[in-house]
């Protein structure tokens, strides 16, 4: 990092505006707790967002962002644009005009019917979703509030987004209707994703997954009369065991996990069918590849030999890739990676660089500068029924990220064309000793 990248941190923070948006992100804590608690209470499982989604789109109205609307995946997207004075003129040539995308997920990984009713011991918020990503939501709408507060105008446009599918099988479609569809295809210059908490926290590696869908089927039948059957939960237990067994890369890391599994109708019954859930994950595109093969390959030998034991085709086998999120990595001298360095020598924040799966995984594939950074406070039990966040001290955060999302915005209104990040997905030992989050 140059003096002249920290000199230019240290002139945004100086600006009278900004200050004015510290205060209100330190005065206003209430305010976001009132937020948090509210949205809190609408469930929002994988593929049911849209009642939440809607009161994110009231509360972007309310603040005064631009075109607040529902769009065609489910995302709740407004923009904040920038003044005919800005480095980018044509403030009514949206299509043409550069963006920053701020955003943070919706969904949480609790099916229909959890009980998600927040509920207050002291400072903290307790229940689910309360801190993923109920702190990246109420720092969305905390920086829009501060920034509309302090009359802060971008270099470029925002488009804060409260997005849908970052959990589970949701499969990023959120953040892939948002990168390569209208209006946003092509202009978004670089990608910052509120998720959990932390000030210091920030993922700038995405970890790359394949999610598979496993289905052996068999004739089935009564466990009395037609013992000897084929029976296609020993076969997929076989597997799993064999596959368990196999040692796998620590370097670069890769695993392997079976999350779920269904199959039969009774205890005395031959179960017809069986399903698994795995999930594979690693640094490195390559052995993704290898691993999501010897699976597959494992499965059909696995099911050639029973049927051969059985002088007939007996079972069958079906696959499908049910999800499945790209590598990338933010480059050391992209702007968004220099900027972060500069905002947190400035904050005097010691940086927490992590690999993990998020938001900003989509946009690293795609060769936009992108990272996802945690929005203050401290929280724990996550993806349990007692999760729980304690939101002191978080407008640190969210100062840290007011500054990198308008210096951002400041390198991409100098730019008309998409700076690239890094998209190497081989493994950096650097890297080796980070934490992955999922």
């Amino acid at each position: 990092m140059s003096a002249a990248h920290h000199l230019r941190i240290t002139q945004l923070a100086s600006d009278r505006r900004l200050h004015h948006a510290f205060a209100w992100l330190h005065l206003h804590e209430a305010q976001l707790r009132r937020w948090q608690l509210e949205f809190l209470a609408i469930p929002a499982p994988p593929f049911s967002e849209s009642r939440r989604a809607a009161w994110f789109c009231e509360r972007f109205r309310e603040l005064g962002l631009s075109e607040p609307r529902l769009d065609a995946e489910g995302n709740a997207v407004a923009e904040l644009r920038p003044s005919p004075s800005a480095s980018c003129p044509a403030v009514d040539s949206v299509s043409a005009s550069a963006v920053v995308l701020l955003s943070a997920h919706l969904d949480t990984v609790f099916p229909s019917g959890t009980n998600c009713s927040p509920r207050e011991v002291e400072a903290h918020i307790l229940g689910p979703g309360a801190c993923d990503n109920g702190a990246g939501l109420a720092g969305l709408l905390g920086l829009a509030a501060a920034m509309r507060h302090a009359q802060i105008r971008p270099d470029c446009t925002i488009l804060f987004a409260a997005n849908v599918g970052e959990e589970g099988e949701g499969n990023l479609r959120g953040m892939r209707h948002l990168l390569q569809t209208e209006p946003y295809a092509g202009r978004v210059r670089a990608a910052i994703a509120l998720e959990g908490a932390g000030e210091r926290i920030v993922v700038d590696q995405a970890l790359g997954s394949r999610r598979l869908r496993i289905t052996l089927c068999g004739p089935g039948g009564h466990s009395w009369a037609d013992a000897g059957r084929a029976n296609p939960i020993l076969t997929m237990a076989a597997a799993m065991l064999e596959l368990n067994r196999t040692p796998l890369p620590a370097r670069p890391r890769t695993t392997l996990n079976w999350g779920v599994i269904r199959g039969g109708s009774s205890v005395n019954s031959i179960p017809e069918s069986v399903t698994a859930d795995l999930d594979l994950r690693s640094v490195s595109g390559g052995e993704l590849d290898r691993l999501e093969l010897q699976v597959l390959q494992t499965l059909q030998r696995l099911v050639e030999a029973e049927n051969r034991r059985h002088g007939m085709k007996t079972l069958t086998l079906q696959a499908k890739r049910i999800g499945e999120r790209p590598l990338g990595r933010l480059g050391a001298g992209s702007g968004l990676a220099t900027s972060l360095r500069a905002v947190d020598r400035h904050l005097r924040i010691v940086t927490e660089r992590r690999i993990g799966s998020t938001d900003a995984n989509l946009p690293l594939s795609l060769g936009i500068p992108a990272l996802a950074i945690g929005a203050g406070g401290r929280g724990w039990g996550i993806h349990t029924l007692d999760e729980g966040y304690d939101p002191t001290g978080r407008h640190l955060a969210l100062r840290r990220v007011l500054l990198l999302l308008l210096d951002a915005c400041t390198l991409s209104g100098q730019d008309a064309s998409p700076a690239q990040a890094d998209a190497e997905t081989a493994w950096d030992p650097k890297t080796s000793g980070v934490h992955s989050l999922t």
